[in-house]
């Protein structure tokens, strides 16, 4: 087993490097890749092409890529493979101002099967926020909701300004959390992500029409035309009216989803 260790001391997420040794990490990885949990470990819900454990107290996540295919050794010839990609796309969205998690720890196990240690970052689920914190129902959460959702369409703007176009940008992979001004996000998942200057308009719609995969009834049409205009204040290249066909197609497209998932 192929293991690299990289430790930095970060004091404001509660833990520190004298608390996470080599050994115990690499004899971390070896139980968890064994279906084994070790003491104060917890498995997380995931894919079928991963296994993902986390640790609460020391505030640590373990993800296992499992092998997609054999189409994914080629891929991983020519881009790296899905560790090394998700890893490498943290380190661009943190490099580039971004939130997202810091890579720990990372090797190689049998089978052709990866694993990373990165630690948690703060918050919850968009969707989450969206569905439960902060739920259109509640008057007395009102401006707080609006609130949230312009800061989110700053981020995703700057997000998409700077080139970044994210794998899967369900609400579900970018969290949330209250700040002292303002909210602070932070991008999960991002394996798949890509950069591109200027980022093609057919990918930003892509990742648009995720965000937008909610009912009217969890997201109101005001809620997606003030997260449009902050969205769109970021992005200098379109012209309003490019702007608004994006904005029109990528929510048609969302309803259609959801119309053949029999959520409508």
């Amino acid at each position: 087993m192929r293991f690299h260790l990289e430790l930095n001391p970060v004091e404001d997420a509660g833990i520190n490097s004298q608390q996470i040794s080599e050994e115990e990490l690499h004899n971390c990885a070896q139980l968890l890749a064994d279906q084994q949990l070790p003491a104060g470990w917890q498995v997380v819900a995931s894919s079928g092409f991963a296994h993902v454990a986390h640790n609460s107290e020391l505030q640590v996540f373990y993800k296992e890529f499992l092998p997609r295919s054999p189409v994914e050794k080629i891929k991983a010839l020519i881009k790296g493979s899905r560790a090394t990609r998700a890893r490498k796309h943290s380190e661009a969205l943190l490099k580039a101002g971004f939130n997202a998690p810091q890579n720990l720890a990372w090797g190689q196990l049998p089978g052709a099967r990866e694993y990373l240690f990165t630690r948690a970052v703060a918050g919850a689920g968009v969707s989450t926020w969206i569905k439960s914190k902060l739920p259109r129902q509640e008057a007395v959460e009102l401006q707080e909701r609006r609130k949230f959702l312009r800061e989110l369409g700053v981020f995703i703007g700057r997000l998409h300004g700077t080139g970044f176009i994210h794998g899967d940008l369900r609400t579900s992979n970018i969290l949330a959390h209250r700040g002292i001004e303002h909210f602070e996000f932070s991008l999960i998942d991002n394996e798949r992500n890509v950069q591109y200057r200027p980022p093609p308009g057919k990918l930003m719609l892509k990742n648009l029409m995720q965000l937008n995969m909610h009912t009217p009834a969890e997201l109101g049409r005001s809620d997606r035309l003030r997260f449009f205009h902050s969205w769109h204040s970021q992005i200098r290249e379109l012209s309003p009216l490019e702007a608004k066909l994006i904005a029109i197609e990528s929510y048609q497209w969302a309803m259609r989803r959801l119309h053949a998932k029999g959520k409508l």
